[in-house]
């Protein structure tokens, strides 16, 4: 059973060292983790996550959502390794190779390192995406179905879970068994704004249909007392 506390990863969505430490420091011991992203990467590199993480005490989340050949992926994950991340992401649109080469170079240099292999997950349809937005790019067909499809290849490419939509958690819960981990953004507080997700639930209705771990941002980092806010969504999940 995951307690409620551990199933929130805290987003933090800036390229501000100073900022990303004072909101780890804040919210360790209230949340279970916290993610840091492409924009923080590009700007602190490897080491700001060890500046933010290295005395946090909690697991973190790597989202990179790697995409490339599949050796350029591969020694991205075993580069990875090294910060032991939680969870790692990857595109699913990178093809079973890519997947199977991604998930085969966690394992090896976790042994090699003697370090806790990171979860490897599938990025499938970003939530900031509709169906106009998949025809637009020439992805024909409702999300729910495209991302049903690369999960299923994400499943028999060796990965541990995916990245999707609440929309779309209940049917990939259904299709992929109970021990493939579903990890969702797109998780809206009753009475949050929605910004610039199309597809949300609440953190309730999201874990009621399947999901594992719940990926929240703005509702906490923006608010007054972020620890606060995540102590109330706790709550709801309680």
């Amino acid at each position: 059973m995951i307690r409620p506390e551990s199933r929130i990863f805290c987003a933090i969505d800036t390229t501000d060292l100073d900022e990303a430490r004072a909101l780890a420091k804040k919210l360790s011991g209230v949340v279970g983790g916290i993610k840091l992203g492409l924009e923080f990467f590009v700007a602190q590199g490897p080491a700001g996550v060890r500046a933010v993480v290295g005395d946090m005490g909690m697991p973190f989340f790597l989202d990179l959502k790697l995409h490339d050949i599949p050796n350029t992926v591969a020694r991205a994950v075993r580069a990875a390794v090294p910060l032991q991340p939680h969870f790692l992401t990857i595109h699913t649109s990178g093809g079973p190779a890519m997947m199977s080469a991604a998930a085969e170079a966690a394992a090896e240099a976790a042994d090699r390192a003697g370090l806790a292999r990171p979860r490897v997950l599938g990025v499938t349809v970003l939530t900031s995406l509709d169906g106009d937005d998949l025809d637009a790019v020439g992805q024909k067909g409702p999300p729910a179905e495209q991302v049903r499809r690369l999960a299923v290849l994400a499943q028999t490419s060796g990965l541990d879970g995916v990245v999707c939509s609440p929309a779309e958690v209940a049917r990939l819960r259904d299709q992929c068994g109970p021990d493939f981990t579903l990890m969702v953004p797109g998780i809206r507080p009753a009475g949050s704004a929605v910004g610039d997700q199309k597809r949300v639930l609440t953190p309730r209705e999201a874990v009621n249909f399947g999901a594992d771990f719940l990926v929240i941002g703005r509702p906490i980092t923006e608010a007054e007392d972020p620890a606060e806010a995540a102590r109330r969504i706790v709550e709801e999940l309680s």
